[in-house]
């Protein structure tokens, strides 16, 4: 008969799900799914710095989130930094900053994202340079440039996590036209995974998530058509949109007690797209 794990016993159930007193970083916060993970985060009780390429916004999305924090009692809070991710340059800038203002980071979330469209004859190389820098470079030197901010936070018991935010679009044959998206998210997921292969003997987990449609601005011009909505919801076989909840929940079980023996592994956040659609 084996032993009972005496760290089983350490966590209640509210604490197994919680990242209260945790300090992460969310690039991309400053809207759309970065904005909803580093609300419910911080409503979580975290200290959530955001990144975001104009500084008004960024700043306007942490006074929310600070209000709503202050409103339910949170003891979180969420700074803004403006931040390019777009170019290394960038990325060296918000290191420096994290490394200046923090002595480490518990979780990390890779969710600055771009997209291009174009049809396939047309696809311009601006379309695939923008969009694979943002994608697939940023996040790969930012985490290189943050692991020992990562490392300080890392313990056997307590992984450090960083979590990337991937795309249905990498698992299944996307229907738009949206080439170099669809493979920057792939190679977010590959990545992932030798990424966790290398830094799980350092106690740091690796994992991404893949979103389905999630009612954000990016899909702002097919909620607006009933018609196009209509086609891309019957394709899900849950039928609707995914929603704020359905991210928080994912991001704080991989960043919770409760995800630390998990690593290396892509979480299809897609209402059955990838897993069941015909």
């Amino acid at each position: 008969m084996s032993t009972p794990n005496p760290q089983d016993a350490n966590h209640s159930h509210d604490a197994l799900f919680t990242t209260r007193g945790r300090t992460a970083l969310v690039t991309g916060g400053s809207r759309g799914i970065g904005a909803m993970v580093a609300r419910g985060l911080v409503l979580d009780g975290a200290h959530v710095v955001i990144t975001s390429r104009n500084p008004e916004t960024c700043r306007a999305t942490a006074a929310s989130i600070n209000a709503a924090a202050d409103t339910v009692g949170s003891t979180g809070r969420c700074t803004a930094v403006a931040s390019d991710l777009s170019s290394v340059d960038g990325v060296t800038t918000l290191v420096s900053w994290l490394e200046e203002h923090l002595e480490s980071i518990d979780i990390l979330v890779n969710n600055a994202g771009a997209t291009w469209g174009a049809p396939l004859e047309q696809f311009p190389l601006a379309g695939w340079t923008k969009v694979l820098n943002t994608n697939l470079v940023a996040p790969f030197y930012l985490t290189t440039g943050l692991l020992p901010l990562l490392r300080n936070a890392a313990d056997p018991e307590h992984p450090a996590r960083i979590i990337n935010i991937g795309s249905v679009d990498a698992l299944i044959t996307p229907h738009w036209e949206n080439f170099s998206y669809s493979a920057s998210k792939a190679g977010l997921h590959m990545m992932t995974r030798q990424l966790a292969k290398h830094l799980a003997p350092e106690s740091i987990t690796v994992n991404a998530i893949a979103p389905g449609p999630i009612l954000t601005d990016m899909l702002g011009h097919i909620a607006a058509d009933p018609d196009a909505e209509t086609k891309m919801l019957e394709r899900v076989p849950l039928g609707r949109y995914g929603n704020a909840n359905d991210l928080t929940g994912t991001v704080r079980f991989l960043a919770s007690p409760a995800g630390a023996y998990l690593t290396g592994v892509t979480i299809p956040l897609d209402g059955g797209i990838s897993g069941c659609a015909g």
